[in-house]
């Protein structure tokens, strides 16, 4: 009877270390967001938490969209309702990958692994006038640029259009 209990719990255990794992693609703006990161601290720094942490908010500054998003969730930005950097910084100093960071990060706030980074549009092959605004107004965006005066969905074509030369080089128009 008591080996028997001892085999279920054990398996109970397994199991549950099974489903807290994540799965391929999850977390994906954490863990790309956290290793990248962690590619700019020098060994010094990694080995103090109060200073991994000072470097995030450091980092966190130069952040746009899903990854500003993910430092907001973090306390990485001034603006941040909530803080849990120590749950980043503690595991870092210990140089804990990415991955196992992240599975930490989820069980505090399950929305730090909702973010997904937005698709990318090949603006070699599509068809502009098939994008909806939306996406044209991203893609001047990512650019860091605006589009004064647009109001039509042409108007943002034709800006994209002046502007392609400057951002993808004569050689891949």
């Amino acid at each position: 009877m008591c080996k028997f209990s001892v085999f279920y719990l054990l398996l109970v255990a397994a199991v549950l270390q099974i489903t807290c794992a994540l799965k391929e693609g999850e977390c994906e703006v954490c863990i790309k967001t956290v290793e990248k990161f962690a590619a700019t601290l020098s060994d010094d720094v990694k080995k103090d938490t109060k200073r991994i942490e000072a470097e995030f908010k450091k980092f966190c500054k130069g952040t746009k969209n899903k990854e500003n998003r993910f430092c907001y969730y973090l306390g990485g930005l001034e603006e941040s309702a909530t803080g849990i950097l120590g749950e980043l910084s503690k595991p870092l100093s210990w140089s804990m990958p990415a991955d196992k960071i992240c599975e930490k990060l989820k069980k505090k706030d399950a929305q730090i692994c909702d973010l997904r980074f937005d698709k990318q549009i090949d603006l070699k092959n599509v068809d502009l006038k098939k994008l909806k605004v939306r996406d044209l107004k991203k893609i001047l965006n990512d650019w860091d640029e605006v589009c004064d005066g647009c109001i039509e969905k042409t108007d943002f074509i034709k800006r994209i259009e002046e502007l392609k030369p400057k951002y993808m080089g004569r050689s891949d128009l």
